[in-house]
């Protein structure tokens, strides 16, 4: 197909709404909210209410030479009006699960903009024959910015902008808004090369990992431009495995250390990685959040990543240096049965993380496991894309769970890490909390190190942040044992801290009534949360000047859009269309 060298304008779209509902394009499963659709989904009022930007399509935007608009959430209805404006170019990014939104969108263009091209593109453009199944002129496969820059005839080595991005909008717990501006997003390349079987990160980017900060320096000065622009000192690093690369790592927190920069950061990191970079640096480098893929008990079933290490210890270490960690599992793998998954379960609850991530086993396309279960011929073929997202049902013949029986399995995990760990707004208080003690002491002794003294100031002003919540914690327990940790770490942080302070006497108060609208929100209008369309309008000529982000405008759903109930997909998030 000849590819179109100069277009003029070039809309990048993200699937429309509603999202997380059962409808003809989506299952109530799938759900926007990254830690409600898949981590604290089971903690009732106390579950993370987040939502994220489809980065990939910002990053596009901010990298090519012609005018793009980036349309977020849309509705269907929102999309047809936009695709009528006369675009060259409509790519639509999606997942697999999102696959049926896809094809419904690519046929509006063709009914509706008939001239414009259709580039499909994200983690669902690696459906074999997608092409066949979707109506569309090109499929962006793999890193997108280099994909897309050769389609318009481009450089496809030029220099890559990083441009400045929140990570996440609307976050509550308990229904208590986060204050403060939210984390900026920082990403210093994409894939990765351990290449677990099951990873459809590391197979879309065929098992490679692409830098865009190439080295400490690089990452040390984006950091800086970004927190400058935005007011915020604090990054969620979209990074598969972020510490992989020991060396740019170091470097980078030699160049915070040597300009006395203090950032904070979330990260994504293998348990082998983690061990190798060193709990002590970590803290020292500001990272306040980890993801870790634990997946399994068994040395012979896990993956190479996790090999002779002791994941409860690693956690427990982590957490006492005010690291809360997500570790995340995998049920229904190929080696559990009825008899041995409990071990699992048992064993990821009692790794006593912040919080846990369960999905079930689910071979998507590219993936070394999908390969392999299609040569045995055990992929569900016949089961809707639509049903592919790892929360309920498995979209291959696994002879040990049949029927319902994985999503029996997945609520009962979800439920007893809740029951036996408390919600994970409690355990981030407690790493906090931890953390700024051990912290403070190491301050305090021979080895004192002004580095680690401030690095133990900020967690304490985080466990003060937190510790209002504790009340409606401790008001909607799930049990009589987080009703007394509550308590409890209330009183440790009085003694350790000093004695309450009004403002914390006050968010307590404010925690507790915030907590009690959001409990009437919910039997009112339902569980759901969808985010608000956001369309962003890039300027080729003025973004080249200014180097920075265009304007966003967001718009309030209306009419048809306004009461639809409200959440969307936990997809990783790629650059690809």
């Amino acid at each position: 197909m000849k590819t179109t060298t100069s277009p003029q304008k070039i809309l990048l779209s993200a699937v429309f709404g509603p999202y997380g509902v059962d409808d003809a394009y989506g299952r109530k499963e799938n759900i926007m909210e990254l830690f409600h659709n898949q981590v604290t989904k089971a903690q009732g009022l106390g579950s993370f209410r987040f939502l994220h930007w489809s980065f990939g399509l910002y990053f596009l935007a901010a990298n090519v030479d012609a005018d793009v608009t980036v349309l977020d959430f849309p509705s269907r209805q929102r999309f047809i009006r936009e695709i009528k404006k006369g675009y060259d170019i409509v790519g639509i990014s999606f997942i697999t699960p999102n696959f049926i939104k896809a094809k419904e969108m690519a046929r509006l263009v063709r009914l509706h903009a008939p001239q414009a091209k259709i580039v499909l593109g994200g983690h669902g453009a690696a459906i074999e024959d997608v092409e066949k199944l979707i109506d569309c002129d090109a499929v962006a496969k793999g890193e997108g910015i280099r994909w897309l820059r050769t389609y318009l005839g481009q450089d496809p080595e030029a220099p890559v902008f990083h441009p400045a991005l929140r990570s996440a909008q609307s976050m509550k717990i308990f229904g208590v808004p986060l204050l403060g501006k939210a984390a900026s997003l920082l990403v210093p390349g994409l894939g990765c090369v351990n290449g677990c079987k099951f990873c459809s990160t590391s197979h879309f980017f065929g098992r490679t990992y692409t830098p865009y900060l190439a080295t400490g320096q690089e990452l040390f000065e984006t950091a800086c431009r970004i927190a400058d622009e935005r007011g915020s000192e604090d990054f969620f690093v979209m990074d598969e495995n972020f510490l992989k690369d020991r060396t740019r790592a170091m470097d980078f927190l030699h160049e915070m250390e040597a300009h006395k920069r203090f950032f904070e950061f979330s990260i994504f990191s293998s348990a082998e990685a983690i061990q190798a970079f060193g709990v002590e640096n970590l803290a020292r480098l500001g990272v306040k959040f980890l993801w870790m893929g634990v997946e399994c008990k068994s040395q012979a079933e896990n993956f190479e990543k996790n090999r002779g290490l002791d994941p409860k210890a690693l956690i427990r270490d982590l957490r006492d240096h005010g690291i809360s960690v997500l570790a995340s599992g995998i049920l229904c793998m190929e080696h559990h049965t009825p008899d041995n998954i409990q071990i699992d379960i048992d064993h990821l609850v009692g790794l006593e993380s912040d919080c846990v991530q369960f999905m079930l086993l689910i071979p998507l396309p590219v993936t070394e496991l999908y390969r392999d279960q299609q040569k045995r011929g055990l992929l569900k073929m016949d089961l809707p894309f639509e049903d592919w997202h790892g929360q309920k049902t498995l979209n291959f013949n696994h002879p040990q769970f049949p029927g319902d029986a994985a999503e029996h399995w997945i609520k009962t995990a979800f439920r007893q890490d809740y029951e036996a760990n408390s919600t994970t707004i409690y355990r981030m208080t407690e790493t906090a909390y931890r953390g700024a003690v051990t912290l403070a002491a190491k301050s305090e002794t021979g080895d004192s190190d002004p580095w680690l003294a401030e690095r133990a100031e900020s967690l304490r002003k985080r466990t003060l942040s937190y510790a209002p919540i504790l009340a409606a914690v401790e008001k909607h327990a799930v049990n009589e044992l987080e009703r007394q940790r509550a308590r409890d770490l209330a009183r440790k942080i009085d003694v350790a801290f000093g004695p309450r302070q009004l403002f914390v006497r006050l968010g307590r108060a404010a925690s507790l009534l915030l907590a009690a609208a959001w409990k009437l929100r919910l039997r009112a209008f339902g569980d759901g949360i969808q985010p608000r369309t956001k369309v962003t309008r890039y300027a080729a000529a003025s973004r080249a000047k200014s180097g920075r982000m265009a304007n966003i405008v967001s718009l309030r759903p209306a009419g048809d859009e306004a009461e639809a109930p409200r959440t969307a997909v936990a997809a990783r998030v790629s650059t690809s269309l």
